[in-house]
């Protein structure tokens, strides 16, 4: 597992913190945990005006690790994972400063869950964007799906695991640009070294007054999904559905 920090000479005041962990960054608990506190660490230090949240490898994230929870007779590594989430999802929305994430490929499950609570979501062409979660006997993140989409569309996208495109989120409004592939990288700190030009101070009061007035409490939404996970744990229903995980035909 491997979250990285860097400070790009040509960026000032910006921070770009990097997961990469293969094959998919699809995180266990630790990472989730580690990436919470890269995230934290990056808004405590009065030299960022923001933070770019990108990825490694094959896609931007995958969600959780089905496999470390099929290891677990038990719910403890559930319980594990969703404290973790929480925890990452929570420091992106609480970031002093204000967080682009970088899209490509793959954003799904707990991917959802970051950059929902993003501030700017820049995407390359090929990045799709869902919540597989039925799929995977889970709950949770439509909190951060209803960010990025219409009500109806959400509640489709969730009922069925489909995904949308970067140009479909484009539409809607929720991502600000879309770039080839190979370009993401530059148009992301394009996005981030502008915001970082302006004032360090009030830039800290502007996030906290946005997340002030924000219309839906994203912090008690997601945990109060998550509870659904745990029933349906406790049920049996979640544990059945995830062994079926990598066995699809």
């Amino acid at each position: 597992m491997t979250v990285s920090t860097a400070y790009p000479a040509d960026a000032e005041g910006v921070c770009v913190i990097t997961v990469d962990h293969p094959p998919v960054n699809a995180l266990p608990v630790r990472g989730w945990y580690e990436l919470a506190d890269a995230v934290r660490a990056a808004g405590r230090d009065p030299e960022v005006r923001c933070v770019v949240l990108a990825a490694a490898g094959r896609g931007f994230n995958a969600g959780v690790d089905i496999k470390e929870l099929q290891r677990d007779p038990g719910n403890a590594a559930l319980i594990a994972v969703n404290r973790g989430c929480a925890e990452a999802f929570e420091a992106v929305y609480a970031c002093e400063v204000p967080v682009v994430a970088a899209v490509r490929g793959f954003c799904l499950g707990g991917g959802i869950g970051l950059v929902g609570n993003a501030d700017a979501i820049v995407a390359s062409e090929d990045a799709v964007f869902g919540l597989p979660e039925l799929d995977r006997g889970a709950l949770g993140a439509a909190t951060h799906l209803a960010r990025l989409v219409p009500q109806h569309l959400m509640r489709t996208l969730y009922f069925t695991s489909r995904t949308v495109s970067a140009a479909e989120l484009l539409a809607h409004g929720s991502v600000w640009r879309v770039v080839p592939p190979d370009e993401l990288p530059n148009a992301a700190m394009e996005l981030a070294a502008e915001i970082a030009r302006k004032d360090g101070h009030l830039l800290r009061l502007a996030k906290a007054a946005l997340n002030g007035i924000d219309p839906v409490d994203v912090r008690r939404s997601y945990r109060f999904e998550q509870g659904f996970t745990f029933e349906a744990s406790l049920a049996g229903t979640a544990g059945r559905v995830r062994d079926t995980f990598g066995k699809e035909a």
